[in-house]
């Protein structure tokens, strides 16, 4: 039994130095990522919201809930990012919005999509400048929205303010009705192609879509914008619809998150924006988004490596929750390079200088039994040194012996006997 104790009191020792500095290594794994996100979509029947579905899919399989939330739109979306008790954590936010808020405590995770300024007229109307919707009634969007920012701004460049026309806040359906209606002149939109108001307004045959003739001026004079072309027939090609190619002006749609958010999210959020934009659109070739082109808040760190050099590698082949639990605990290697490589080299030789020094005591034992034996005349003190000598023995065979030591151990029993013979002729008064 002493034998297995040493051999416990060594190694033990070693666990518990172990056990100790993964405790204190602990004390530094970073917590977990939360379950569940809260995302700034915008209007329920926009496209914001249609992406916000797909993506709240995919984040379903990787046992992560979205929440997805409606909005005004996007300043209505930056200003529910800037207020913490709205919960809100990531928001999808239309290129040109930025100056609405202060940026401070918020970051791009990098551009989706591109959404094109829309001018809906009523068909007949010639209008191919926005200079000469001077005087008329216009739909500018909602109040909170990212049509109204770009809606105003573009209309200020070409000289018309609150004064030479009149801006109503009327989006979505509203606007597309008060357009049939002959309320409004004219209605901007800024949206997505695969938003459900712009494929009805396309295909509506009552209006016409302005072509922006000064696309590439309105890109040079306004970084956020980008000119893009929408083909004939590619809306219906029964229908020919459009029945010419129309120029336009697009801001790109952004994914703006609080900078707290967890790194482990950014990652996971930026394969989602993969999976679902990655493939193109009408507007887009495939694997042009997402993007660090035209973001509006800086970066986040994490959202800069993965644009760089995609998502980690522990993601590529784990399941997030695998692959986070990994990465998180990755600073426990600490205890393993600090302590046990070190242990498992230094208490192999601390155990076998013990199992040394242990056979040296036995031995310093037989040397005091065999001098006492050599004097002594009373039989019971000879009886009490064979009952000694044979709870050395039974030591001795239970002790685990390395086996470049076995020949110690043998060497010790042999000698063992050898004091017990003494011993015995000791007590037969045969001693020497």
């Amino acid at each position: 039994m002493r034998g297995q104790n040493e051999r416990i009191r060594t190694f033990g020792l070693g666990f518990l130095i172990t056990v100790l500095g993964f405790l204190v290594a602990y004390q530094f794994v970073e917590p977990a990522p939360p379950s569940t996100i809260r995302l700034a979509t915008g209007s329920a029947l926009g496209a914001y919201q249609l992406f916000g579905e797909s993506y709240r899919k995919i984040l379903a399989r990787q046992g992560v809930t979205l929440e997805l939330v409606p909005s005004e739109g996007s300043v209505a979306n930056l200003r529910s990012l800037k207020d913490e008790a709205t919960g809100i954590q990531v928001a999808f936010v239309q290129g040109g919005t930025a100056p609405a808020v202060d940026p401070s405590g918020l970051t791009a995770l990098g551009s989706l999509f591109l959404e094109p300024l829309w001018v809906f007229m009523r068909e007949g109307e010639q209008v191919d400048r926005l200079s000469r919707l001077k005087g008329r009634r216009l739909a500018v969007g909602a109040e909170g929205s990212g049509t109204r920012i770009v809606a105003f701004r573009l209309l200020d460049e070409n000289g018309i303010g609150a004064d030479e026309a009149e801006m109503l806040p009327l989006a979505g359906p509203e606007a597309h009705v008060a357009l049939q209606s002959g309320e409004i002149d004219a209605a901007l939109v800024v949206a997505s192609p695969r938003a459900p108001l712009i494929e009805a307004m396309l295909k509506d045959e009552s209006l016409r879509l302005m072509t922006f003739e000064q696309a590439e001026a309105y890109a040079l004079r306004t970084r956020y914008l980008s000119p893009v072309r929408l083909p004939r027939g590619v809306v219906d090609l029964g229908a020919d619809l459009p029945p010419a190619d129309v120029t336009l002006v697009a801001p790109a749609a952004m994914m703006v998150a609080r900078d707290d958010l967890h790194p482990a999210l950014v990652s996971l959020l930026l394969q989602t924006a993969r999976q679902v934009h990655g493939p193109g659109d009408l507007f887009e070739t495939p694997g042009t988004f997402p993007s660090a082109r035209f973001a509006e808040f800086p970066l986040s760190d994490e959202a800069e490596r993965f644009l760089r050099s995609g998502p980690p590698l522990l993601q590529q082949y784990l399941p997030f929750w695998a692959a986070n639990l990994v990465d998180r605990l990755k600073v426990m290697l600490i205890p393993v390079v600090t302590l046990l490589i070190p242990l498992s080299k230094i208490l192999p030789p601390v155990y076998r200088w013990r199992v040394t020094s242990r056979i040296s005591r036995w031995y310093r034992d037989l040397l005091a039994i065999e001098t006492q034996a050599a004097e002594a005349t009373d039989p019971q003190a000879l009886k009490d040194m064979l009952t000694r000598l044979k709870a050395i023995d039974d030591e001795v065979k239970r002790l685990p012996v390395p086996l470049s030591y076995a020949d110690a151990a043998y060497s010790l029993r042999m000698h063992i006997r050898l004091v017990r013979d003494i011993v015995d002729r000791q007590g037969k008064g045969e001693g020497e």
